[in-house]
């Protein structure tokens, strides 16, 4: 073979080599992750790399703010002077899904074909009904949405918006021992909802407990030589009637008398509805001083006292965060712990926790909120009084507040709400065929009285349409009825390709 011919043969060897490589080094540079050499249809190199590197995601529940791209266009540029140079070397990689884009909006007309088109027969009674689009703060749909209305258990979403606004949701409730007169100590309650009587590491969120307040207060009264004590026990946080007025005797299995000091919600069986006890603090202070004595203290006495404002603390529990506890009391509709955040509202705002003071407070921090009518009633926090008088388009304000950016404060209300076919009250609603389909989608805070039926909350439609809706029925003889009517309703909300 010629020198020449023997040069062409390697030259075709190496370029042959050079092309089978690159196909490979591309396609395993694919698998694992390393950009390609040229980029396939989409944003260019340099586009990228002016990208932010990492979004802030909006906190649960909240809406994403509205997109000003096109599907399948490059992250909008950043100028920012707080963002590092990003490094064009190398193209970032692409989202693999881009907000929905912006366009029509719902037509009022279409929603409200939708939602009349769901058949009411059996439900009896009226109802009172509206649906806003949170992004641009549209109704979408109403009827008689202004009309104030007997609300149940919805009423919790005021109660826990107003305790939110006036706490925080970092807020916590501490639970104390104090020393008080010579071999006293007191305990004194702090207007934690969900004191438990011990704590357990599997649950979350975790509890104060009165087992670990116990631990800690014997610690220290052995430290300085006590092994034998009297011990007092302080509700006065609260004043006033423990049983709310406007409720009927019978409700005794559903709340228990308010209490700035409980344990386990006063409830004797660990259950609602059940038995409940009709000494709250009395019976927290039986369930501390068996603790104490468990831990080699003895208590000789135990009796009703008000501790000083000069009394030193010597062990204390906190409670979990009020986002938290919101979230519970939305999640089971929780009586209990809805009625303590009623009158924590009041002495957030420097009442005196009583039931008069918190009606005052819950209208006064709504109204400030824009989030009260002239009509509306509110004379519980739990929504079993059916003195309460509440119209649709109040808690659709309420819930609006809380998805917007504007409210960070309010997200317990949203992230609280029960996911519809899968947990809390709406566990087994949206079984029909009709709404089977809004299962995992739609999430709503219910309410159930005789003859007396509601749904609020929010749900994104099928064109990406974040909404929020409340829904109230009176006058019902149907429950089954009305309760299908409600889930089908929303079920048509979250379905509806309502655009313009």
């Amino acid at each position: 073979m010629s020198l020449k011919r023997l040069a062409i043969a390697v030259a075709a060897l190496v370029v042959v080599s050079a092309i089978t490589l690159g196909l490979i080094s591309g396609t395993f540079g694919r698998l694992v992750g390393f950009p390609p050499a040229t980029s396939e249809p989409g944003p260019s190199a340099t586009t990228a790399a002016t990208a932010p590197r990492t979004a802030s995601a909006p906190a649960d529940g909240a809406p994403s703010s509205p997109s000003t791209r096109t599907v399948g266009t490059a992250p909008p540029a950043t100028s920012s002077t707080d963002t590092p140079p990003a490094d064009t070397s190398t193209e970032l990689p692409r989202p693999v899904l881009f907000p929905a884009p912006p366009g029509p909006k719902p037509a009022a007309a279409t929603v409200a074909d939708r939602i009349k088109a769901v058949s009411s027969k059996g439900v009896g009674g009226h109802y009172t009904g509206t649906v806003v689009d949170v992004g641009i703060g549209k109704v979408v749909f109403e009827h008689r949405a202004g009309s104030a209305e007997i609300p149940a258990s919805v009423t919790k979403l005021l109660t826990s918006a107003a305790a939110l606004t006036e706490l925080g949701p970092q807020h916590r409730f501490t639970t104390k021992v104090v020393s008080g007169a010579e071999k006293q100590i007191i305990l004194v309650g702090g207007g934690d909802p969900y004191l438990a009587k011990k704590s357990s590491k599997s649950t979350y969120p975790a509890r104060a407990s009165l087992g670990g307040l116990a631990a800690q207060t014997a610690a220290a009264l052995k430290k300085s030589k006590q092994t034998s004590v009297r011990l007092g026990y302080d509700d006065s946080l609260f004043t006033g009637p423990a049983w709310n007025p406007s409720w009927p005797s019978g409700y005794g299995d559903q709340v228990t008398r308010t209490s700035a000091l409980w344990v386990d919600e006063g409830r004797l069986a660990g259950y609602s509805p059940g038995p409940r006890t009709s000494d709250p603090s009395g019976q927290a202070a039986k369930v501390f001083a068996q603790a104490l004595r468990k831990r080699g203290i003895k208590v000789t006495a135990i009796k009703a006292d008000e501790a000083a404002a000069t009394d030193e603390a010597i062990a204390s529990v906190r409670s979990m965060s009020l986002e938290r506890i919101v979230e519970r009391v939305l999640m089971a509709s929780d009586n209990d712990g809805a009625e303590v955040l009623f009158r924590q509202v009041a002495v957030a705002a420097g009442r005196d926790g009583s039931i008069s003071q918190a009606r005052k407070q819950l209208k006064e921090t709504l109204t400030e909120l824009g989030a009260w009518h002239d009509d509306t009633v509110v004379r519980d926090g739990s929504g079993l009084s059916r003195d309460n008088r509440i119209g649709a388009d109040t808690l659709a304000r309420v819930l609006q507040l809380a998805a917007e950016k504007s409210h960070p404060e309010l997200r317990a209300l949203i992230t609280g709400l029960p996911v519809a076919g899968v947990e809390g009250s709406l566990r087994y609603r949206f079984g029909t065929d009709d709404t089977t389909s809004a299962r995992g989608l739609v999430r709503g805070k219910t309410g159930t009285l005789r003859r007396v039926y509601s749904l609020a909350g929010f749900v994104r439609t099928v064109d990406g349409t974040l909404v929020v809706y409340a829904f109230i029925v009176n006058g019902s003889p149907n429950a089954y009825a009305a309760q299908t009517w409600l889930d089908e309703v929303t079920a048509a909300v979250a379905s509806c390709g309502c655009r313009n």
